[in-house]
């Protein structure tokens, strides 16, 4: 079964960046479709951005052109660059395939 750990969150100011990590356990990442979802307080779970095995990518609409998804096959990991931060990025960020999620990790925009 895979399992997923991300890292890189924090507290950032408003415009600022950060760059979360998922690593993957097991000896098929290259051909898994990764998934960035996020979930602030309150709210559902939503989809951030994708990657599939093949690399293309999609991304919600309030994250174009800010933030960037990207995989290594060589190191099982996914990543998420983040840019341009707003305060309303602010909530746990989580990686998933395969309906499995990692424990997630705490993004924190202050403005």
């Amino acid at each position: 079964q895979v399992r997923l750990v991300e890292s890189g969150g924090g507290l950032v100011q408003a415009g600022g960046s950060l760059r979360l990590s998922c690593v993957a356990s097991g000896n098929i990442f290259s051909i898994l479709d990764m998934g960035w979802y996020r979930q602030a307080p309150g709210k559902q779970r939503e989809l951030v951005a994708g990657i599939t095995g093949g690399g293309i990518t999609n991304y919600a609409d309030f994250v174009k052109g800010r933030f960037t998804i990207s995989r290594d096959n060589a190191k099982n990991a996914v990543y998420l660059q983040m840019n341009s931060l707003k305060p309303e990025d602010t909530a746990v960020y989580y990686c998933s395939t395969l309906n499995v999620w990692g424990q997630g990790t705490q993004v924190t925009v202050s403005s």
